[in-house]
């Protein structure tokens, strides 16, 4: 126990922090030093806040989350049309937001709220921009950066320098290639790169390593197949796809996932004829 911490109902404090009278700090909770706890944050049980953190106004942090130096989380969002309302930033469970990382609160004009789940692991510089939601179990590696309002599913991995256009939504279990440009929705399962982002094929290690069956993966393979390389328009693909794997729980995901797109979906990038698609 570092003695210079002062000790306040089993929180640990650094002396020169800077606590809201107004935040809320669970037992085992550390703040290091020079850091600062906005009005209205709350911090779970057992996080730590490492030295030089800003956690900003009406911010949540869950449990067991561990931030690190120069990161801002809850700041207000970069949009001209924000005059100060008490939007929210909502982090969960057991995630690592390393140095630099800023995420930034809601907006009045959508979800009011930025979202990111349990269990993530964003890497240096990363930034969340508001209204985004990050689901559970999600990486983003150094300087990937969403813009405002993108929606990333479970499981995603979304590579360094990767840049996000807003409203882009990234699906389940896939993984975005470093340094693309993604303008358009990519589908859950697949593999992406390029700028503007492209489909390359399923991402078959990842499912493998998530422990997918075989079953699973060749409903996930005809799915694909139907969709993006049949050569049928999407609306007819997706018309075959209900007919011929009705009872797939990945073909409905895929489904859903593009029934609900608002900035289109993502193509399958064509072959070069010294090339072939990876099966």
């Amino acid at each position: 126990m570092d003695g210079t911490y002062r000790k306040k109902d089993a929180v640990m404090i650094d002396p020169t922090a800077v606590v809201h009278p107004t935040a809320e700090l669970d037992s085992g909770v550390t703040v290091g030093p020079y850091s600062v706890i906005g009005e209205g944050a709350r911090i779970g049980k057992n996080s730590w806040i490492g030295p030089h953190v800003v956690v900003g106004e009406w911010t949540t942090v869950g449990g067991n989350c561990r931030i690190y130096q120069f990161a801002s989380v809850g700041a207000p969002p970069q949009d001209r049309a924000y005059k100060g309302e008490p939007t929210e930033t909502i982090i969960g469970d057991n995630n690592v937001i390393r140095e630099f990382v800023t995420i930034h609160r809601g907006t009045m004009k959508d979800r009011q709220r930025t979202v990111c789940g349990s269990d993530n692991l964003l890497m240096n510089y990363v930034h969340v921009a508001h209204d985004c939601t990050v689901g559970n179990n999600v990486i983003m590696a150094n300087s990937a950066t969403l813009a405002g309002h993108v929606t990333i599913e479970d499981f995603a991995i979304v590579g360094g320098l990767v840049a996000v256009h807003q409203h882009v939504k990234i699906g389940a279990y896939c993984i975005i290639g470093g340094a693309s440009a993604v303008s358009k929705d990519i589908p859950p399962y697949v593999m992406a790169v390029g700028n503007r982002a492209r489909l390359y094929g399923l991402n078959w290690t990842g499912l493998k390593r998530h422990g997918f069956s075989r079953d699973e993966m060749e409903e996930i393979k005809r799915s694909y197949h139907i969709l993006f390389r049949s050569s049928l328009t999407l609306k007819e693909a997706v018309k075959r796809l209900k007919g011929e794997l009705a009872g797939s729980v990945h073909a409905q995901r895929f489904l859903r996932f593009i029934e609900n797109s608002k900035r289109g979906i993502a193509r399958e990038r064509t072959a070069k004829k010294h090339e072939s698609h990876e099966e």
